[in-house]
């Protein structure tokens, strides 16, 4: 009767020993395979989503800015306002590069 129950509890301890070394070796592959349960991929950081607030982008920018001859970054008192003038003003000169921002030395930086 002591050998079956020694025999038994050597059974389980193999068992257990047995599942325990299983799951490390799938950890140590997937860890060398570069998969992490917690490694973020781009895509995850893709969807992340900002942690500042753009005030001049909550801005009714249509509602505060007119068109009204101007055409210069030293006529503009914000990026914001530059930004209205070279999209809805004909006739604007504040975006030397083309690249679409105004006033980059002055008011968009």
């Amino acid at each position: 009767m002591k050998k079956t129950m020694l025999v038994v509890i050597l059974l389980i301890l193999a068992f257990y020993s047995y599942q325990h070394f299983q799951a490390k070796g799938d950890i140590d592959s997937n860890a060398s395979a570069g998969v992490s349960s917690s490694a973020m991929s781009i895509a995850d950081v893709d969807n992340i989503a900002p942690t500042y607030v753009d005030d001049e982008a909550i801005q009714p920018v249509a509602a505060n800015f007119s068109c009204d001859g101007r055409q210069h970054c030293s006529q503009m008192t914000s990026c914001a306002e530059a930004t209205y003038f070279i999209q809805h003003c004909p006739n604007t000169q504040m975006d030397g590069n083309n690249d679409g921002v105004p006033c980059e030395q002055q008011w968009c930086h």
